[in-house]
C-alpha cells in the first residue's frame, strides 16, 4: 500500500531538488498555503459531484500539498521534520483521542464520544477554551456551525444563544444563527445544505441563459 506514496515522495524529491522544476524549488509553507485551501475546496466539491474518478483526483491534490509541505519541512535549519513526523504525530493523537478503541473507556453514545473528543483536545493541545483552535478563515456559515456545536457540547448552548440576541431585536445574523441552529437539530450540516441550494440557483440560471441564447438564435434565423 505504500509504494505510491514511497513513489510521491520521490518525485516530489526530484522537482525540489538541484536539477529539478525552479517553481518548486522556490515555493515555501506561506507560498503554497492558498493552493492547500483551494484544493480543500475542490475536494469538497467532488464530493458532492459524485464522480468517484473526479473524487480520486482530487484527493490525490490534497495529498500532494501534505507531501509538498513536509518536504519544504525537511529542510528548516533548526527544527526540520518529514512526512514520517508527520504521519506518527497524527497517528498518535488519534490513539490519544479515540481510547474507547485504543484503550479500557466504554464507547459510550455519538454525543459522549464527541464531548471526550473536545476533551481530550483540551488536555493535550494547551486549549483554554473550548472555543480555541477553530480558524477565523473558515466560512462565516461554517464558523458558526462549529462554534455552536462545541457551544452545545460544552454545556454553553444557552449562554450562546442569550448573547446572539443581546445586541437588541433580531438582525440578520441572528437569523442565520438560528437557521444554523435548526440544521444542526435536524442532522443537517448547513454549508453543505446551502451550496446545494446555490447550485440549484446556478443551474436554473444558467439554463435561463442558455434559453435566452436560444430565443435570440431562433429569431434571427
Amino acid at each position: 500500500m505504500t509504494d505510491g506514496i514511497d513513489r510521491l515522495v520521490e518525485v516530489m524529491d526530484r522537482l525540489r531538488s538541484p536539477g529539478g522544476c525552479a517553481w518548486d524549488a522556490e515555493q515555501t509553507h506561506e507560498s503554497l498555503a492558498p493552493y492547500a485551501l483551494e484544493e480543500a475546496h475542490e475536494l469538497v466539491e467532488a464530493i458532492e459531484s459524485g464522480s468517484r474518478a473526479h473524487l480520486r483526483e482530487e484527493l490525490g491534490d490534497v495529498l500532494l500539498q501534505v507531501v509538498f509541505h513536509a518536504r519544504v519541512a525537511q529542510e528548516h535549519p533548526d527544527e526540520p521534520f518529514g512526512l514520517d513526523d508527520v504521519a506518527d504525530a497524527c497517528a498518535d493523537k488519534l490513539i490519544a483521542r479515540h481510547p474507547h478503541v485504543f484503550g479500557d473507556e466504554d464507547a459510550g453514545t455519538m454525543d459522549e464520544h464527541l464531548r471526550r473528543w473536545d476533551r481530550i483536545k483540551a488536555e493535550t493541545s494547551g486549549r483554554a477554551s473550548v472555543m480555541d483552535g477553530i480558524p477565523a478563515s473558515l466560512g462565516a456559515l461554517a464558523r458558526a456551525q462549529k462554534v455552536l456545536g462545541r457551544a452545545e457540547r460544552a454545556g454553553l448552548a444557552d449562554d450562546a444563544a442569550g448573547a446572539a440576541g443581546a445586541a437588541g431585536d433580531e438582525g440578520v445574523g441572528d437569523a442565520l444563527l438560528a437557521l444554523v441552529r435548526r440544521a444542526r437539530a435536524e442532522g443537517l450540516d448547513a454549508e453543505t445544505e446551502l451550496r446545494a441550494a446555490t447550485r440549484r440557483v446556478e443551474r436554473a440560471a444558467r439554463a435561463a441563459e442558455q434559453a435566452g441564447r436560444d430565443d435570440t438564435e431562433g429569431s434571427s434565423g
